[in-house]
């Protein structure tokens, strides 16, 4: 998962980045809401971590922003030392997918974050089979089907396929692609992503024909999205 934890406190952050490192999770730390404003408005996330309270902003005013006005719907867990009952309501009320009382325990943080994506998803992500109609990937054998033939696809091609397809109507930031596919620590230049998504759609034909659009956001990233039938349109 990529995730964004906002914590204000550097021993904290420096903690749960760990934490979350370790179980593989791509983690981007930021100890204002100033600077994860910023970075929302040209990187996607899978999970936003936010910490209650905040010296600028409280936690509950950018959920509120993160929901309302850049319209996330990807899962949004509060992190606090607060532990009253009608603050955990009032957490919910406002949009928050889960809520963890601090001090927070390690395999404990994992395994709800871990449930709150597994919630989020649609079935399709967690199988080693993903298909939408006229398209087949078989994530086991790394092959690729177009209305039951075999398209020749990279292994990154295919890998970079497969996630458009378990993130259909999602915009994706090229960052998050980028370390989706290549990993976090890769040297690799985000104009590979534009290359290599250029060749996906080409070889999979992800044309309205086919059901299917996949497009660009200028300085941000793709989305591929699913179009209605003709009789959906009706």
């Amino acid at each position: 998962m990529r995730i964004a934890l906002l914590e204000d406190d550097p021993v904290q952050s420096t903690t749960l980045a760990a934490w979350l490192r370790e179980a593989s999770h791509d983690v981007h730390v930021y100890a204002t809401a100033r600077d994860l404003k910023r970075d929302v408005g040209r990187e996607s996330f899978d999970v936003f971590l936010l910490d209650w309270m905040l010296p600028e902003q409280s936690g509950e005013e950018m959920l509120h922003w993160l929901r309302e006005q850049r319209g996330e719907s990807v899962p949004i867990i509060f992190l606090t030392a607060r532990n009253a009952e009608e603050d955990i309501v009032a957490a919910l009320s406002a949009g928050a997918d889960d809520y963890m009382v601090k001090p927070l325990r390690r395999a404990e943080m994992l395994s709800r974050i871990a449930a709150v994506w597994r919630r989020s998803q649609p079935r399709s992500r967690e199988q080693d089979i993903v298909e939408h109609p006229p398209y087949r990937f078989d994530v086991t054998t790394h092959r690729a089907l177009r209305n039951g033939v075999p398209v020749e696809l990279t292994e990154k091609e295919f890998n970079l396929a497969v996630f458009l397809f378990r993130n259909l109507g999602r915009l994706l930031s090229r960052g998050h692609l980028l370390e989706a596919v290549w990993g976090r620590n890769a040297s690799v230049a985000t104009r590979t992503v534009d290359t290599h998504v250029s060749r996906v759609r080409s070889k999979l034909e992800l044309r309205p024909e086919n059901g299917f659009r996949l497009t660009p956001a200028y300085n941000y990233g793709y989305r591929l999205e699913i179009l209605p039938t003709d009789e959906e349109k009706t």
